[in-house]
């Protein structure tokens, strides 16, 4: 019999992979078998060394199987390091304090694994970290304070397979290629760079503060108290910790069977994540026979899928508005700044001195200064300073920084059966730092929970134990400023935290199984317009109060989704690239009404503006216009005087509204975005994608989206470059996306997208192949069951051994 050449290859590749899974299956121990009940109790480390199967289907997304949870995380760390080396390996020069020896004091990290602003603030912080054994003490900790047998098991086998994959692979990534700081690494580095992430809100958003402190050597110059001004410092913290206009974020809808076409629950997961850098996602699906089968995605250095789906659960994250540090402010003692008083006795800070090489410098030596509380800090950002005077500084708690939890709770999520299951998970961790979980189940639950790892301020303990400047700043922000000289201000502990000092779950928002949960990186409050949550403590957020342009317009389309039902994966998809820009629709009306008096002898603005579609598809003519006009009229105008009809607690998602086109200021911008784009030598009616853009490997890729200003749910934060063309890269924005159903059989219905694609190395053929397909808004059908992998026209087999 003759076979057609690619039916040979068919079956070769069949062969193959039935070959390597009975590897896996008869070398699984029969523990595994029991299902998700024995919690690996039973896994051995193989006495041999660490293997995996590896099939790769389209686009490059590995589908690991190994026996266990150390050869789980063994072709976890090989895949990674083919698609990423370059960008773990600079997080690894990160978490071992070296930057500075490899790439100079004074340039600034990408950002991922800290705020620092220079290598040598991110290198003393690290290395502080390192000498103080923070993490090892951690990994010490019994589970389930501390993490897990399984997850310590996924840690050791990722750093094998990364340092196999350096072993037996020549890196054609210009960014690292040849590159002396590209190195094997340990479990420990592994559970490094997860403290890191795990401390991002807290001690990681202080670094600079942390390293640069140091006691004062006599009164202000100027002859001030230096005390900070209470209502500058209020704002200042204000603008820091305000979640709905930050960089990152995301946007998260459950809806339950109440109003899906098939009563079982549907999940839309969109996070805003930056396109570069170490804080990228990276696709995969994780199966250990009869333990664990998980799919999603993993920010690059973790172990596990931190946003994903199984036959059973979707879930996905939003960042939180909870607050996850407090401040202690200090009375020093006098004559010695370096000692404080609690009830009137005096301690000693704990001085932690620490030495970073410099390449091509003499080494640098700083000491950090430490107190019950934490970290002594001289700022938060560089828009509020909080001095380290003769009479008083600030010590930063960060419960996080006891917290190496977060792969248990991933984990967790990864094997639970139900949004029932989800919920237990987050009791029994408590592991998640900065994030929101909604999430929903194929029995039609729907879930939202604040879940955060937070200090525990009570409005109680910071109405009875806020200092003058803590009186300012924790209504304005929720960052509590509490008095150090007092131990009845202790945080104190709930009986069912896992650790001291924190909140436990049953102070938690939560709402389960609302015809919709959404969040929009606003509090907890709108999660369902219908159904309000109130009563939780400021430091999780705000009740009552406005919220931003995409919670609004998000809220608006999953409840009208929601109101007319019958719901399904498809829906989803098109909520996603709706492309509807909430902005557009309370404003754009008014704007070109007023045009005329504003810009008297500019006709064609005014008719361009007019004729806007009030989208962001990459074909839509005037939403560059509008999108410029904008942030330049909410960068200018204050927020009190953009609208004409305030916000309402009773109609919080219909106000404020009616665009002030009286305002000052107003007309000073329209003028101003017009100017700007005939300089650039753009017209003034161009296509949205013609000047938003991409450039991969020498190909142009127009993208829809629109950004935070504009309100739009499928959010991405271009760079504008004016001599360029427009905006022609993307900082941060949508990055894994997911819209998950189930329908009955043993394969979830998912649909995925990532936008920047699995590789950052230009050689790759999966450096652009989803970002083109995001851009033309189509989508991966997610291979999740093994008759899908087997069946994928791209199917690629590997074992990957020590």
């Amino acid at each position: 019999m003759h076979l057609r050449p690619h039916l040979r290859t068919r079956l070769r590749h069949l062969a193959l992979a039935g070959a390597a899974l009975a590897l896996v299956t008869a070398s699984m121990p029969a523990s595994a078998a029991a299902g998700p009940g024995s919690g690996g109790r039973d896994h051995r480390p193989s006495d041999r060394g660490l293997s995996a199967v590896v099939r790769y289907t389209e686009y490059g997304i590995p589908h690991i199987v190994a026996k266990d949870y150390a050869n789980l995380g063994f072709g976890t760390g090989w895949a990674q390091a083919a698609d990423q080396v370059c960008t773990l390996a600079d997080g690894f020069v990160t978490v071992a304090g070296e930057r500075s020896r490899h790439f100079g004091p004074d340039a600034a990290p990408d950002g991922s694994l800290s705020s620092a602003t220079t290598n040598l603030s991110s290198d003393l912080y690290f290395r502080g970290v390192r000498d103080a054994g923070t993490v090892e003490r951690l990994l010490r900790t019994p589970a389930p304070a501390g993490p897990s047998r399984d997850v310590r098991e996924l840690m050791r086998g990722w750093a094998a397979g990364y340092n196999a994959w350096l072993r037996k692979n020549r890196i054609t990534d210009p960014a690292c290629a040849r590159a002396g700081w590209v190195r094997p690494v340990t479990a420990l580095d592994v559970a490094r760079r997860g403290f890191a992430v795990s401390v991002l809100g807290g001690q990681g958003r202080a670094v600079d503060g942390i390293t640069a402190a140091r006691p004062p050597a006599g009164p202000p110059a100027d002859g001030s108290s230096g005390a900070p001004d209470p209502g500058r410092t209020a704002e200042a913290a204000r603008k820091l910790f305000d979640v709905s206009d930050a960089a990152m974020g995301s946007n998260a809808v459950a809806f339950s069977g109440a109003v899906t076409a098939d009563g079982r629950g549907l999940l839309l997961g969109n996070p805003h994540y930056p396109w570069q850098g170490g804080r990228r996602f990276w696709q995969s699906q994780q199966t250990i026979p009869g333990e664990l089968n998980v799919s999603g995605a993993s920010l690059l250095g973790t172990t596990v899928v931190n946003i994903g789906f199984n036959d059973k659960v979707a879930w996905s994250h939003t960042v939180a508005t909870g607050v996850p540090l407090n401040l202690h402010q200090l009375a020093l003692v006098p004559g010695d700044p370096t000692s404080y008083l609690v009830d009137g006795k005096p301690e000693r800070m704990t001085p932690r001195t620490v030495t970073v090489a410099v390449g091509g410098g003499a080494p640098v030596t700083r000491t950090q200064w430490w107190t019950r509380y934490g970290p002594v800090v001289d700022r938060l950002g560089a828009q509020l300073p909080l001095p380290w005077t003769a009479a008083t500084a600030y010590a930063l708690n960060d419960p996080n920084a006891a917290n190496l939890r977060a792969s248990d709770t991933a984990l967790g999520f990864g094997k639970a059966r139900s949004t029932r299951d989800v919920a237990d998970v987050l009791r029994r961790t408590q592991g998640l730092p900065w994030v929101n979980t909604v999430a929903a189940d194929s029995g039609g639950r729907s879930f939202f929970a604040q879940a955060q790892l937070l200090p525990r301020i009570t409005d109680e303990l910071a109405q009875r134990c806020s200092t003058p400047l803590g009186r300012a700043v924790y209504p304005a922000s929720g960052v509590a400023v509490l008095d150090g000289s007092r131990s009845d201000c202790a945080l104190g502990s709930d009986p069912d935290a896992v650790q001291p000092g924190v909140f436990g779950p049953a102070r938690m928002p939560v709402l389960r199984d609302a015809p919709y949960a959404e969040n929009s990186n606003d509090s907890a409050w709108l999660t369902n317009a219908d159904r309000p949550l109130t009563g939780y403590e400021r430091i999780f957020g705000t009740v009552a109060t406005q919220r931003s342009l995409r919670t609004r317009g998000g809220i608006e389309d999953v409840a009208a989704m929601a109101e007319r039902g019958r719901l399904t994966v498809s829906d989803l998809q098109r909520q996603q690239f709706a492309n509807r820009v909430p902005a557009g629709d309370l404003a754009a009306a008014d704007v070109a009404r007023a045009c005329p008096a504003a810009l008297p002898n500019d006709p064609e603005a005014c008719r361009v503006l007019a004729a806007w579609d009030r989208t962001v598809d990459t074909g839509s003519r005037g939403a560059l216009l509008f999108d410029r006009f904008w942030r330049k009229f909410t960068g200018t105008v204050p927020a009190a005087q953009q609208w004409l009809v305030p916000f309402s607690a009773a109609d919080p998602v219909r106000t404020p509204r009616a665009v002030n086109t009286a305002a000052p200021g107003f007309a000073k911008a329209l003028a101003d975005a017009v100017a700007e784009l005939r300089a650039a030598r753009i017209p003034l009616d161009a296509p949205l994608g013609a000047h938003q853009f991409v450039v991969r490997n020498g190909q142009r890729i127009p993208l829809s989206g629109g950004t935070e200003a504009l309100g739009v749910w499928n959010k991405i934060e271009p760079v504008w470059n004016a001599a360029g063309g427009g905006y022609t890269e993307v900082a941060h924005g949508t990055s894994h996306v997911q819209a998950v159903g189930w329908d009955g059989s043993r394969c979830p219905v998912a649909r995925t997208l990532l936008s920047y694609s699995q590789s950052s190395n230009p050689a790759s053929p999966h450096h652009a192949d989803q970002t083109r397909l995001y851009a033309g808004e189509r989508w991966v059908t997610s291979r999740f069951c093994e008759k899908d992998i087997l069946r994928s026209p791209a199917l690629r087999v590997v074992v990957v051994r020590d």
